[in-house]
């Protein structure tokens, strides 16, 4: 997978859809909203002031009218969008248009190179939720033999959103949840004080106690004082 390194590029990129893309979020731009959004979010780059359901329907026609021939160019197209952006509302498009319904032939393990680079350039819950729990999550459901060994590797690397990742990346999973890779990814963090670390593991239990609540419990009580406070109120918060 590509570490340190920027996922490849080799494909051709789709001038006309990015160029489609900026425009339309310029159109819907909102600049009262702006600066309430960009304050929330504590980002260093500006919004625009679209809300998420307005920026889905405007781009929802722009994404219709050209669909991508390639599978590098799919990623060419959404790393151009990214990397370039001058607004955050830019980065979430990209995101988007991963998920878009016609590249669901690209969502495979090699896609994971695209993934981690929005991850660690992006570097912060909003890009980085929505990815974990939506694209990776994805990925290792249908090929969990190529990604639970770099989820596992993630899990004690020295990027705290990779970390993150390998901890949410199960949320949608309820009965299919691996948990033995689950507690592996919490257990490398246990000693972990960062914010978004503990409030990934509280959130990651809550969301399995909705499947075993009784499980949570075995876990949380069988890690005792190891289990932060934030981490354990989380995971307890809707079974007591």
């Amino acid at each position: 997978m590509a570490g340190e390194r920027d996922a490849a590029v080799d494909g051709a990129v789709d001038g006309g859809l990015v160029a489609g893309v900026r425009a339309a979020l310029a159109g819907a731009a909102d600049p009262a909203k702006a600066p309430g959004m960009q304050a929330y979010m504590k980002s260093d780059m500006p919004y625009r002031g679209v809300p998420k359901p307005a920026r889905e329907r405007v781009l929802r026609p722009v994404f219709a009218a050209r669909t991508l021939p390639d599978l590098a160019s799919w990623t060419a197209t959404v790393l151009a969008i990214w990397r370039d952006a001058a607004y955050r509302e830019e980065r979430y498009a990209a995101i988007d248009l991963t998920g878009h319904r016609a590249y669901r032939p690209y969502q495979r393990a090699q896609t994971l190179d695209l993934y981690e680079e929005m991850i660690t350039t992006g570097a912060w819950w909003d890009y980085v939720d929505e990815i974990a729990a939506r694209r990776i999550g994805p990925l290792l459901a249908v090929d969990p033999a190529a990604i639970r060994p770099v989820m596992l590797r993630w899990s004690r690397d020295g990027d705290l959103w990779r970390r993150r990742t390998s901890i949410i990346c199960q949320l949608s999973f309820t009965t299919a949840t691996d948990l033995e890779l689950l507690y592996a990814c919490i257990d490398a963090n246990l000693d972990d004080r960062d914010f978004f670390i503990r409030k990934a593991i509280g959130w990651a239990l809550r969301q399995y106690a909705r499947t075993d609540p009784a499980e949570v419990r075995r876990f949380v009580g069988a890690r005792g004082q190891a289990l932060s406070s934030l981490s354990r109120r989380e995971a307890l918060k809707n079974i007591g």
